[in-house]
């Protein structure tokens, strides 16, 4: 199972790697699609790490705020920018997104109270809808590396990943799960 995890990051790794001039001629490709991916290698590659007790890690807080801060950081424009025109903050991108983002991400969310886990959440939806605002609303271009029309679409797509977002995360609200309707159907049968 590890080995499994193991190489899917590396195959996951190596796409993003292997396709770096198409993920960022884009900027949707770039910002919601290759980030997400490179974060995403270093979440399948902490897995195993995730029922290890830290006792620096209580409630995961510590591990989130360090997969928080790496958001932050590569949530700028200025950010998106240098890793198109500066070789090294291009490897910084590639080596920080998984060990920065990925895996604290992976790890603390493991930990996290559930409270945390809604709080967390509903900033993630908010921030997704303030970009979407500032990339749809801006006068000027916010990433010199893109055109205006670039911009423009890189803002709707955040508007639409808002709504996915809200959709996969309330869906199961309303749908309820397996347990819930067995226990229902066994409550029916019985009364």
């Amino acid at each position: 199972m590890i080995g499994a995890r193991i190489l899917t990051a590396g195959l996951i790794f190596s796409l993003c790697l292997g396709f770096r001039d198409f993920f960022e001629s884009n900027p949707v490709s770039h910002v919601l699609i290759q980030l997400p991916l490179l974060a995403w290698c270093g979440a399948l590659l902490a897995q195993p790490a995730i029922n290890l007790e830290a006792e620096w890690n209580r409630g995961g807080v510590v591990a989130l705020l360090i997969a928080l801060f790496g958001i932050t950081f590569w949530m700028l424009p200025r950010s998106i920018d240098a890793a198109l025109f500066s070789p090294a903050m291009e490897v910084a991108k590639f080596i920080s997104l998984p060990l920065c983002v990925g895996a604290p991400l992976a790890i603390g969310w493991a930990r996290a109270h559930p409270l945390l886990r809604g709080f967390l959440k509903a900033q993630a939806v908010s921030m997704l809808g303030v970009m979407a605002f500032l990339y749809t609303h801006a006068p000027v271009r916010i990433c010199n590396a893109y055109l205006v029309d670039d911009q423009l679409r890189l803002g709707y797509a955040f508007l639409f990943t808002a709504i996915a977002v809200v959709v996969l995360w309330v869906a199961p609200l309303f749908v309820g799960s397996r347990e819930f309707h067995q226990m229902r159907s066994r409550s029916v049968e019985a009364g």
